[in-house]
This record gives structure tokens, sequence and C-alpha cells, in this order.
């Protein structure tokens, strides 16, 4: 879609919701600082000034559901979970409309102020006092969401979480060594069914899910993944390591898994094991996985070929690395940047002119890097494509290299692929205690790290 028609496509849809500000109301009201906000994968989101006809000003968030991917049952919801916590004192944005009068599935809430980007909530100075804080905090809020009784919530899904996330992986059909031992584990270790009982679960708590200022947490976002099952899920996915952002401390970043469980025992009354926890975060990481591959296929299927989609397909190899980690199969440790310093790459294949192409792709990698531009999601997308240049700038120095040894380490378990790896140990043709089948699992991983994002091994 061109630039035209989507600046022509926002103002139906603003025009739209003035008239529907308007029948809400009962009077003239203008749209004003309209916006669209940058990031989400799935939704599409604009931030407004709604100015009514008594001249107060209303600000706003709208959050739609692109028209190829409308599901309206799930934005319903969603608006009924956010009505369910807020009544059980869950901090969370003020629900002003929901429906398909706007020509598509919507959300319209209230605009809470603060901060929802993690690296400015992991590093900015406003936020130093506030960060220590926070896990404990979260602890307390995961607590009354799963206080919320699910009867509030009609239509809440309630299915087996290792076997939905097995069909997930699998609907792929891209099998992987690193999950199949993480799948391993999950289905060898499952705690038993616990006393406490199915709860409503929002299913994607995390940093960057949650708006927060320099007095604490604002409000609880993104409720489009709410179901039935159980709370430790929360409190594993909010400790998943993607959620850190380069931070050692495991709860998004903000501090220890102690003080996450000790504030959620102050309202709940009951503090989930640590094993339990571990296992939910295990769980977490390879959701994690999965769904990177999900936003990869939107761009492998030729669906939608957005960059985001497109580096998410390199990704996977992050929590990968994470299931290796937990199992203790790998140790935190430099990955060297085959870039690092790198000013080479000016010559040229004969025939062609100099600079050659490293160079040039490292040229446009630096312009990207430093753009400006005024637009957020602009800027945004620019980081992205910077980050698939830097991709395909290390693949094409290290792939032969990569192969030739991913090769050996296969031959040696008598596997022509990582497929086969990957199967044999779905179905324990192999000992997942071989240092062989180890090595070779490690193996690939470091090296598709390597060529995706050589730091992130280096950090817990």
């Amino acid at each position: 879609m061109g630039g035209a028609a989507r600046v022509s496509e926002a103002e139906e849809l603003r025009e739209r919701l003035r008239a529907r500000l308007a029948e809400l109301w009962g009077g003239p009201v203008a749209v004003e600082g309209w916006r669209r906000l940058s990031g989400g994968a799935s939704r599409d989101s604009w931030s407004l000034d709604a100015i009514a006809a008594d001249g107060a000003a209303h600000p706003l968030v709208l959050r739609c559901d692109p028209p190829v991917r409308a599901d309206p049952e799930v934005m319903a919801r969603e608006a009924a979970a956010l009505a369910a916590a807020a009544e059980a004192g869950v901090p969370v944005p003020r629900l002003v409309d929901h429906g398909t009068g706007l020509g598509r599935a919507h959300l319209l809430m209230e605009r809470v102020e603060g901060e929802t980007i993690p690296r400015r909530l992991l590093r900015d100075e406003r936020f130093a006092a506030v960060r220590p804080k926070l896990a404990r905090e979260l602890g307390r809020i995961l607590a009354r969401v799963h206080a919320v009784p699910v009867e509030s919530v009609p239509g809440l899904p309630d299915v087996d979480p290792v076997r939905q996330l097995t069909d997930l992986y699998r609907q792929f059909d891209d099998p992987r060594p690193a999950v199949e031992l993480g799948l391993r584990h999950l289905a060898e270790h499952r705690p038993p069914p616990s006393a406490r009982g199915p709860r409503l679960v929002h299913g994607d708590f995390r940093n960057g899910n949650l708006m927060v200022d320099e007095s604490g947490v604002r409000a609880v976002l993104d409720w489009e993944l709410a179901h039935i099952g159980d709370p430790v899920e929360d409190l594993g996915w909010l400790c998943v390591r993607a959620w850190r952002f380069g931070s050692a401390e495991p709860v998004g970043g903000f501090g220890a898994r102690e003080e996450l469980l000790a504030g959620y025992a102050e309202l709940a009354g009951e503090r989930p094991s640590d094993a339990e926890l571990r296992w939910w975060e295990l769980y977490g990481t390879l959701r994690w996985a999965a769904l990177c591959r999900m936003q990869a296929e939107r761009f492998l299927s030729g669906a939608e070929q957005a960059v985001e989609y497109a580096v998410l397909g390199r990704k996977v190899c992050e929590p990968e690395y994470d299931v290796l980690l937990a199992l203790g199969v790998v140790a935190p440790a430099a990955v060297p940047d085959v870039l690092a310093d790198r000013r080479d790459g000016t010559s040229a294949a004969p025939p062609h002119d100099r600079p050659g192409a490293d160079a040039l792709l490292r040229s446009v990698q630096t312009f990207l890097t430093e753009e400006s531009a005024a637009d957020p999601r602009l800027r945004y997308q620019s980081r992205v494509a910077a980050t698939a240049i830097a991709v395909a700038r290390r693949e094409a120095l290290l792939a032969p290299a990569h192969a030739e040894a991913h090769a050996r380490r296969l031959a040696a378990l008598g596997r022509a692929d990582d497929r086969g790896l990957a199967e044999a140990i779905r179905d324990g043709a192999v000992a997942i205690d071989d240092p062989a089948v180890l090595d070779a699992v490690r193996g690939g991983v470091l090296d598709r790290l390597a060529v995706a994002n050589p730091a992130y091994a280096a950090s817990t």
C-alpha cells in the first residue's frame, strides 16, 4: 500500500472516530494530535486528544485490528478483561469504547502518561529511584490480576499450554534441536497440578506492556492474550530473558525473582516455588522462540514483507540460546563479532568497481543507524533495517566456515541436517545427555548467534 493510501485510510478512521465520539458524548467533537504510535506487531495504535463541546480535552489511545487480521471476538474479550481488571484494583487504562463501529474492531482507552519503552525504563536516570521497587510491585499487581474472577471475562480460552506451544512450533515444519531439548525437559519435569486452581492469566505481562512513571506502575497494557491457566505462567513470562534488554536482573530487568515472589505472596497469600517459576520461565522462553518464528512466517510466506518480520526470523537463536542456558548446556561467554572494527571490504571482485559489497552494506548500515527521522516508527524501522544489514554482512563472512563445522558435528552423529537431529531428540533415538549431541546443538546455536547477535551470549 502506498503512502497516500495509508494517509487516506488513517484520515477516514479519524473521521469515523470523531463521529463515534460525537454520538457517545452527545455533541460535536474535535480530534486533535492524531499520531500513529510505533511498535506493536499485531495491532494499529493512535494517540489523540478528543476535544468535547465544552472544551474539555480527553487524551485517548485507539487500538484497532488491521483490516487483514480482524478478530472482533478477541478485541471484545480484551475489553471485558480491562473492565474486570479495573474492578479488581489492577492499574489499567479506563475503557471509553469498544466494538466494530469504526469499520474495524477497536478499543478506545484513556491515555495514561508514563513510559513503556524498556530501554528507557532500565537506563534513564529519571527511573533510578523506582526501578529497585518494581519487581515487588509487579508481584503484587499480578496477585490482583489472578484474583479477577474468570467468569467476569466471557470466552476466555482454556487450553493445555504445553500442547498449544508444541502445536504452534510444529505447524512451521521447522524442527530445531534446541527447542526439542527444551520441550523434552518441559514434558519430563512438569509441576504437578496446583491446588490454587485455574485463574485469569494476562498472557503477555512483561516489560514493554507496562506503563511506568517515577512513582511506579501506572497501567498494565495489552490484554489480548488473556486466558485461563496457571497463574505462575505470568510470573515466568515476566522473567524471560528477552524482556530484560541487557540487564542482569531477571524480573523484566528490574529486580530479583525473590522480590517478585515476595510481592506476589503479600497479596495472594501463597508463594509459588522456585522450581515452578523456573519451569514456567523455560516454557516462556520456548514460547518466545515459537512466536518469533510465527512472526517470521508472515515474511517467509510472502504475506507481509516488513523488515521487522524478516529480522524476527533471525532472533529465534536468542531464545534457543536461553533454553540451553537454562538447561546448563551453555554458560555465558563472549562470542566475537566479526564486524567489530571492520573497515576493509573496500576491494571488489573483478570487473566491479570499488567499494566492494561489504563496504556498501556497511555504509547503508551506518546511515540507518544514524537516521533521525521525526516519525518514531520510521526511526524504529531504520534501526531494524540496520540490524538486518549487519546480519547479512556477518553471514556473508562466516557462513562457509559455519556450514563446514556444523556438517562435521552432525556427521559424527550420523545425521544429515538439523531436522534429522531434532527429530531424533523428539523420538528418543539419541540420548539427550550424550556429549556429541549436546556439542552439535550448542555449536549450531552459537554459530547462528554469532551471525544474528553475538553480543547476546555475553550477558545473563
